[in-house]
């Protein structure tokens, strides 16, 4: 397109960019334009394009359209009036971001400002600030990608901007929200694929939000865009928690953010397995069972133990995709049980906070237990006494659904928080366990003795299992067995071991019993001492 009149200040809009120039096509009657003819709408888009400024076929079909309404005296009046246009909104409009060079959020505010309402979307990466307090060149190459995705996922003429180093923002105007949504989707999940760079592969953490903006409800558009960028911080909705203030060095945050990235893949690397810690029955003689305990296996780092990676599963959104493994490789082992002759075998699996906020989880389960057609009567969930009691309307909902399917309900590490009578019974446990706390050395003192007597009285009293977990030594077994207690868990009776290896320790009931035959005589003793001390 032929353009016969220059900008007489090149300079000045020089930097101006595509968006910026659409924001202006798209104001052109605010701004007091005087347009009189298609040509001159034409001309005008030249100069723009001339100078820097990418205008896209629609913002010309609007400026056509504007020049068919406005009438103007000549030419030249109407490109000055664009280009002191130019000279006062410049400084704010014609900025772009130092690394994507995309518009910066002056320049969506702006269009929200024309529009009056709309659709915005805003996409974070939500792992951008770590990684550049390590590697701000990375963190740059990311950022590239990521531009580089969006804009071709989006098109054209859709309006894309940076509104801070890790959050873009989309300007979908008057579109149907449910296309916007899908658009959305579709986005996010491209700026998730893997970023190969220099032999690593890298997994962006993205985060997405889509709000309409409505200016009649006497919302400023910068302080809205302030708040949704504030909101998408917060997934979930959940309020940040504050805590103590901790020294943290660039190789402490550098270490954490390789190992999450590892972490992602370790489900498609199967690294990941389960260990089993025999659950017995002192009573009855037998195994009736085992926790399932979550373990890496890291090709470089070894094996990595759950204290190191399970808070970084949590914090980084994976307890979703690896809660699902987790239960579902334990309810296949469950399967595996069946065909070993021994009758009513559990598998206890551990849940998190996260997992609980999730209304589906009832009905996964279901589906896995049905997948590999094993009882609900199987499997067992444990949830620790703090979590219950800081998402007890959670646990009535979500507990209340699996006891209904037959789904055995356990409190884990009871003692360490501060249930009662009240919330045990209005969560419907059907197992307490002591904490290893008071079951160490529990047989000389005193202190462990009073907790655990009061614990098993609170157990018999409900109704509810007691176990005692952490039991190492046959003199702690042996006091737990005297005051009544009949279901084990610890190191004493076998440490978790791999699938294969607790299989054959079911069948070793002589091994079990030798175990169990060794305390008899301390059982006679002591009971012998509660004889003596009660005469």
């Amino acid at each position: 397109m032929n353009c016969p009149f220059r900008l007489s200040n090149p300079g000045a809009t020089a930097a101006v960019t595509g968006a910026t120039a659409f924001a202006l096509v798209a104001g052109a009657g605010q701004l007091g334009l005087p347009f009189a003819a298609p040509a001159m709408a034409s001309a005008l888009c030249a100069a723009i394009a001339a100078h820097g400024a990418a205008t896209s076929t629609a913002a010309a079909r609007r400026l056509a359209a504007a020049a068919n309404s406005r009438a103007a005296t000549s030419l030249g009046a109407a490109v000055g009036a664009v280009e002191a246009a130019l000279g006062v909104l410049g400084h704010r409009l014609g900025q772009a971001h130092p690394v994507s060079g995309l518009p910066t959020r002056e320049t969506i505010i702006a269009q929200m400002q024309q529009a009056e309402s709309g659709v915005l979307g805003l996409f974070a990466v939500t792992d951008l600030a770590r990684l550049t307090a390590f590697d701000p060149a990375l963190a740059d190459r990311i950022v590239g990608e990521c531009k580089d995705r969006l804009r071709k996922m989006l098109p054209a003429d859709r309006p894309l901007c940076q509104v801070d180093r890790g959050h873009f923002a989309v300007w979908y105007g008057d579109a149907e929200q449910q296309l916007a949504d899908a658009a959305m989707e579709a986005a996010a999940y491209a700026l998730g694929d893997d970023i190969a760079i220099d032999g690593r592969s890298l997994t962006p953490q993205v985060a997405m939000r889509l709000t309409r903006f409505d200016r009649t409800e006497g919302v400023d558009p910068a302080a809205f865009l302030h708040q949704a960028i504030a909101l998408l911080s917060l997934p979930g909705g959940h309020v940040a928690e504050s805590g103590p203030a901790v020294a943290v060095s660039s190789t402490m945050v550098r270490e954490r953010f390789a190992l999450e990235q590892d972490l992602r893949h370790a489900i498609d690397r199967h690294e990941l397995r389960l260990e089993y810690q025999p659950l017995v029955d002192a009573e009855r003689g037998q195994v009736i069972g085992a926790e399932a305990l979550l373990r890496w296996d890291h090709p470089v780092r070894g094996a990595v133990g759950p204290a190191a990676f399970i808070p970084v599963v949590e914090a980084a959104g994976l307890a979703e995709p690896i809660g699902l493994w987790v239960f579902n490789a334990a309810v296949r082992e469950a399967k595996a049980w069946q065909g070993l002759g021994a009758q009513g075998l559990r598998v206890a699996v551990n849940v998190s906070a996260l997992q609980l906020r999730q209304a589906e989880l009832p009905t996964m389960i279901l589906r896995l237990l049905q997948h590999h057609c094993v009882p609900p009567a199987a499997l067992e969930i444990e949830l620790t006494e703090s979590l219950a009691l800081d998402d007890a309307a959670d646990c009535r909902r979500i507990f209340g659904a699996l006891r209904r399917m037959g789904v055995s309900l356990a409190v884990d590490d009871f003692g360490t928080g501060y249930s009662g009578f009240g919330s045990l019974r209005s969560l419907a446990f059907d197992k307490i366990k002591i904490d290893r706390q008071f079951v160490t050395d529990v047989d000389v003192r005193r202190d462990s003795q009073a907790i655990c007597q009061s614990i098993l009285a609170l157990g018999r009293g409900l109704g509810i299992r007691v176990l005692a977990e952490g039991v190492e030594r046959h003199e702690e077994y042996a006091w737990l067995r005297s005051q009544g207690c009949r279901h084990f868990q610890g190191y004493y009776f076998g440490r978790p071991m791999p699938a294969e290896a607790f299989r054959r320790f079911i069948g070793e009931r002589e091994r079990l019993a030798e175990l169990l035959g060794l305390e008899q005589e301390l059982l006679r003793i002591e009971a012998r001492k509660q004889q003596g001390i009660g005469a």
